[in-house]
Order: C-alpha cells, then structure tokens, then sequence
C-alpha cells in the first residue's frame, strides 16, 4: 500500500491541505532504515565515533551503510571555521570543507564521502532562500515547520535514495536543547512520523560523570537530558554512556527505569586507549543486533556461527610493548589538538602495523618566532619532527626554523600543505642563497615571492569555497623517494591551499638538490619537493592524512615513520659503539713499570 505523502508533489497541493511533502521522486519508504545519533549534558564526548563506529559494525554485518553530519551554525561549510574554535577542517574528495566527524566517518567505513554526507543550517537556509526568490513554495508562508524541517526531511531522504543504503546514520551535532539544532531534531522527529516507528531509531549518546565525594557514577545528567529529548516528542531507543570506567550494574538500571527503555540498550561506553576499539566494545554488548531488532531488518552475517568485530588488528595490539617513536608536531595551534587529529589518526594507524607507538610533543611555534629564543632543549631527542597545515604568519617563522633544524641535523622531516611552501621558504634562504624570500601570504612585497597565489585565486577577495580542494591526481617522477614510497606513478591525493611553490624559481631550487618529485599532470604546478641528500625530508603541497585509513596507512606516513625508526637505531647504536669504546682501556697501552 502506497504512503499517502509518497511521491506527492509539492506543486500539487492546494490551500485545503495543510501537508507540503518532501519526498525525492522515485522514493520509497522501507527501503532504508534511519538512525539519528543525539547527545545530550556536554559536547565533545564522542558522538561522531561512536556513530562511526555503529555504522562500521552495521557494515561488518553485510548492511550497505553511510553517515550524514548535521551541523547548527549558520555557515554554509566549515571552511571559514577557525581552527581553535572548531578543531580541524576536513575536506572530501569533492572539495566539501567539512567538519572532522566526517574524517571519521570515511576512515571507520573506508568509504569516500561527498558533500551530500554534510548538513548545515547554512545549507539548509540557502537552499530555502534561492527556492522562496524563484517562487517554488508558490507563494506560502515559508516557515521553520514544514519548510525548514521538510528541505532537511528531503536531503536525508535524497541520499537515501541515490545511494540505495540499507541503513543512513545521522547525527545531530551539538546537545540536545541548543537553539541551533531544534529544528534538526524536529525534523528528525517528523521523519519518525512520516516513515514509521520501524523505520527510524534515536541513539542518544551522554555523559556520565563520576562523583569524587560519593565514590560513584551519577545518572541524573543522562535524566535531564533524555527529558530534554522526550519534551521534543522523540523517545531514545538506545542511551550510551560515556564514562570514563565501564557503566554500573546499578547506574544502568537506573537509565532504563527513569530513561523508559531497556536494560540492554544502555550502552556502556567507557573510556579508551583507542577509537578503533570502540566496535569491538559495542560488539561485546550486541548493539549492532539490537539496533537491527529495533528496525526490523535482518543482519546478512548473521547466519555465520561467529563473527568477529571489525579492526582486531587494533585489539591484539598491545602499545606497551611496541617500540616508542619521539615526535615533534611544531605547528602554529598546537594549543588546540583537535586541529591535528587526521594526523593523530595517520600515526595511529602506523602503530599496529609497524609495531610502535607514539609519543608526540605538540610545540607551538610562535614561541620561536623570535631568532633569538633557542628552540627546546629535547629538540636533537626527536627521531622525527612534522610540520603541519595552517594560514597566515604568526608562528610560521618558528617553524621554519624547526624546519631548518631537521634539515641540518638529518632529522626525519614530514611537510603537510603549509610545511611545504615553509620548506621552501627555507630551502630558499638557507640553500639557494636567496635573501628574503617569503610568501606574499606573509610579505607582498618579497624580494623572492618563492610561495604565491593560484593564478586562479588572483583578485579574489572571498575566502569561502575559493582554494583549491578536493581529489587531485599528482604525477610522479621516476627514481624518486616518492615514486619509490607510493610504487605508481599517479596517485590521487587531497588539497587544500590557495597559495603555491612559484614555479620561475624550480630551476634555482633543483641547481641546489631540491628534487620536485610529484607536480600536477600538466607540470605546472608543484606538488612534493625532497632532498637527494638527507634521510628523509620530504614536503607535500597536499594532505596525505586525509587518505590515510585504519586497515591501509599512506604509504608516504609509513615511510616516513620507518625512516625515523631507522634513525631511532643508528643513533642509539652509535651511542652504544661509543659508550663501548670510552670503557676499553686502550690496547696499545704499555703495563706499568714496576
């Protein structure tokens, strides 16, 4: 039996009606299940990974899954977001500036996401605007009910469809009763009503604090804002609970009593050493086949006497035996590490796989903007020093010494976006003899622009939407520490900058040993420069973290990680050899006369 909204047609109601339906043409209800992600008490508790990884176990499952972020703020992407206000911006293969959770969503599925994955109230009023300018809602009142709830009714569903996803996770950013989000909450509220109660789960992910006084967990915070949620017309279905030791028996009976829902679907979500484990620890409380139970869909695997949770490598790893690895991020928001985390996640990815673990130093470097503040006394301990993205001048002159450092003393150096057009800034100065260069980023007026504008970007004044992002394909030169690391010759990789190597000074860079081992197809635009003649120095104009995946490290951080355990042993084993021959006695030496 048909639905009485599906397929309807916005154009064909008329003033008798009170419904306007936003369903995509060709839609079908039942064909994909809903599960909208909340939380609730506090931000920044991890939403994002756990949807993440519910997604990953519903995909381990056989189930064809993806992900949507909602965000509230009223920008149109996070492109202009700054970074100590919102941690890092990600960005997809089609250039969408994105939040970070959608960073996690594409490494937890291995999965390529586009813009269609990303929702703001930018987006969404935008869209509303342009459709009320050209008539469309024929001349109605356009409201926040239906309009506004309906155009994020209708994305939801748009993905659905063009995707034929068995299941679309959804979450909601930000806590439930911020202002900014009632209306996606509403939506999503409605969407349960429009599709049916089979077809749509809540999942309401909330702190549980520990009690210091008491000695014990406190549920009233989950109380609150489960009531918060029921006030908006949506039961939970599932309450998980973020705590930073594993739920108790008691705290758990609790939120199913006062949270009306049962004991098996409040979720324990204590705190761990790894995201990567997080699967296996939903697994353990069958969350996956609850939420399949509560959507009335079967599980592909499930006729298997056994399934394991996916990413075991990261649950057999045990970092306390694995070899440790001194890093250096000298970056310009190290205060802030949320604006590193795709480069947190490349090391860890590293650490299974090569059998290590990290311990990283985050160095703000505008503290070392001054030539005259000598650099940190740990600097020569570092087996390897990253240089990471960023824009405009404050810190970049420290890092550009952090740069010259470990280029002098044969440190590993890996340069990410903004780590290559300093590298060549130092690379100009201090090898090619070319007093002053800068970017005209920092200094218009340079003597030796060696960093510029995209010709593209000339004469622009906007920020938003205006770099160069997204997919690119880089070409690499043959008999190259690049083309050796990645083995192919035109890998794609992800962008994000406005500001490139100028290419009138490439012949003046490669007469000094500067090697561009990877440009774009046409050749003319730099995209990885090395150095025949230290360890490992190499500085790429993309974001090789951004492709980087748990089961699949990029080839370019593997290499860059093996090099410096290859340092890590020269160094110690140079020591050795000289501890050894201060404590022989000379052999020459005559015996004393008597």
């Amino acid at each position: 039996m048909m639905h009485p909204f599906e397929n309807a047609d916005v154009a064909t109601r008329t003033d008798q009606q009170e419904y306007v339906d936003f369903f995509p043409a060709g839609y079908r209800i039942g064909r994909t299940k809903y599960i909208f992600v909340t939380g609730g008490v506090m931000s920044g508790v991890g939403k994002g990974v756990f949807t993440a990884s519910l997604a990953c176990l519903l995909q381990h499952w056989g189930l064809s899954v993806t992900c949507i972020k909602i965000d509230g703020y009223l920008n149109y992407d996070a492109g202009t977001l700054n970074p100590y206000r919102h941690g890092e911006t990600f960005v997809l293969g089609d250039g969408t500036e994105c939040d970070m959770d959608l960073g996690t969503y594409e490494r937890f599925l291995d999965q390529d996401l586009d813009s269609t994955n990303y929702i703001t109230s930018g987006k969404v009023y935008s869209l509303i605007l342009a459709k009320e300018r050209r008539g469309d809602y024929l001349g109605r009142d356009v409201l926040v009910i239906p309009h506004v709830t309906g155009e994020i009714k209708q994305m939801i569903r748009e993905k659905a469809r063009t995707g034929g996803y068995d299941v679309v996770l959804v979450e909601i950013g930000g806590t439930v009763g911020d202002i900014e989000n009632l209306h996606f909450v509403e939506a999503a509220r409605e969407l349960m009503h429009d599709e049916g109660r089979d077809n749509v789960m809540f999942c309401h992910l909330t702190m549980v604090p520990y009690n210091e006084a008491a000695g014990e967990q406190k549920s009233k915070p989950t109380q609150h804002s489960v009531k918060k949620l029921l006030e908006m017309g949506v039961q939970p279905d599932m309450v998980v609970c973020r705590s930073q030791t594993a739920l108790q028996d008691k705290i758990r009976q609790k939120i199913s009593l006062y949270c009306n829902i049962a004991e098996t679907a409040v979720v324990s979500s204590p705190q761990i050493d790894c995201i990567y484990k997080l699967p296996a620890v939903l697994h353990s409380q069958q969350v996956a086949r609850l939420a399949a139970k509560r959507l009335a869909i079967s599980l592909p695997h499930l006729a298997k006497a056994r399934i394991r949770p996916p990413m075991g490598l990261y649950i057999n790893h045990d970092a306390r035996l694995a070899e440790p690895l001194r890093l250096a991020m000298a970056g310009k928001y190290a205060s802030m590490r949320d604006t590193y985390v795709s480069i947190t996640n490349a090391l860890v990815h590293l650490e299974p796989a090569e059998n290590v673990r990290f311990e990283v130093s985050f160095i703000d470097t505008t503290a070392y903007d001054d030539p005259n503040t000598p650099l940190p006394a740990e600097v020569d301990k570092y087996d390897g020093v990253i240089i990471p993205g960023g824009y405009g001048t404050r810190g970049t002159e420290g890092m550009i010494r952090f740069i010259r450092h470990a280029r002098e003393k044969s440190i590993p150096m890996l340069g990410l976006c903004f780590g290559f057009q300093l590298a060549a800034i130092e690379l100009a100065r201090n090898v090619c003899g070319l007093e002053g260069a800068d970017s005209t980023e920092f200094a218009e007026d340079t003597p030796h622009p060696v960093i510029c504008l995209l010709p593209e970007q000339e004469g622009k004044e906007t920020f938003g939407g205006t770099q160069r992002l997204g997919d690119h394909e880089v070409k690499l030169v043959p008999d190259t520490k690049a083309a050796e690391l990645y083995g192919k010759t035109s890998p794609k990789e992800r962008f994000r900058h406005r500001w490139e190597f100028n290419p009138e000074y490439r012949e003046t860079f490669e007469e000094h040993g500067v090697r561009f081992s990877g440009t774009t197809p046409d050749g003319r635009i730099m995209q990885i420069l090395e150095l025949d003649d230290h360890p490992f120095f190499i500085a790429t104009q993309f974001h090789p973290e951004w492709h980087s995946r748990p089961l699949a490290p990029h080839p370019l951080w593997r290499g860059f990680v093996r090099e410096c355990r290859e340092q890590k042993h020269r160094r110690e084993s140079a020591a050795s050899a000289a501890a050894a021959a201060a404590a022989e006695p000379a052999a020459s030496a005559e015996p004393a006369a008597a």
